[in-house]
């Protein structure tokens, strides 16, 4: 089978909760390698997309693409899709019993049926590719939230995934911490990790973001370069947000 030339491609993306229109016929194509920063007030949308995209939501109509394959066709091949995509989330969802390097190990047994010492050598990796190789045996309770996410950040590229999606991974931290995660962050996307981060860190959208898409009411209302979004937005609503949040 060729390689498409789009690894994510959503059709026609439609997710309601009750009477509310969470996504409102969103369409998005994203290139391999490609880094899609996604910006927009609190309820527009961003997260529910960014779930559709590994299957956390159902979309009530509509199509998810990952790598050429339409997700929800089948159960068996629905979770094989799932294992390529890494998501990373506001909350960092370690578990308190595991160390760092446990965490990282535990669904690489589990999900890729790798052996423990496979495991632990590609966890180590992993801990020492995101800068804490040295927390491997301390417990998340005695980590920072900084070093949390970025065990949380290890935990999903163990699993060697195809695509990184980040959900406000920053929103958390206190802000010294804030730096050390987008740093990760900026590492994987010069590597060339294909990434879509919901976040509000708009210097990351400026230094790795390859397109910016800003969201309002359900809908992708603006798909543009950081360029153009700083320098030249065109719709109105686009303009409104970038004003409140860039004077802070």
């Amino acid at each position: 089978m060729t390689r498409p030339e789009n690894i994510i491609v959503l059709k026609d993306l439609y997710k309601h909760f009750g009477e509310v229109r969470a996504l409102d016929g969103v369409n998005l194509n994203v290139a391999q390698g490609k880094v899609i920063v996604v910006i927009g007030p609190s309820g527009s949308g961003k997260s529910t997309m960014l779930r559709c995209i590994n299957h956390l939501e159902a979309p009530t109509s509509g199509e998810v693409w990952i790598d050429g394959q339409q997700l929800g066709k089948n159960e068996k091949e629905l979770n094989e899709i799932r294992t390529e995509v890494g998501m990373v989330f506001q909350l960092f969802n370690l578990f308190p019993h595991l160390t760092a390097l446990e965490n990282v190990m535990i669904a690489q047994k589990v999900v890729r049926g790798r052996s423990k010492s496979e495991a632990r050598k590609i966890a180590m990796d992993q801990l020492n590719r995101v800068g804490i190789p040295e927390k491997a045996d301390v417990h998340p309770s005695n980590l920072s939230g900084g070093q949390q996410q970025r065990v949380a950040i290890a935990r999903a590229l163990a699993m060697n995934p195809k695509i990184m999606l980040f959900d406000e991974p920053t929103s958390a931290l206190d802000p010294e911490m804030i730096k050390e995660v987008l740093d990760v962050m900026l590492d994987l996307a010069k590597e060339g990790m294909t990434m879509v981060c919901v976040t509000h860190e708009m210097g990351f959208a400026r230094s790795a973001a390859d397109e910016v898409i800003f969201m309002d009411n359900g809908q992708i209302v603006e798909h543009t370069t950081p360029h153009d979004l700083y320098n030249n937005p065109k719709e109105e609503r686009t303009k409104l947000f970038l004003s409140q949040i860039l004077q802070h």
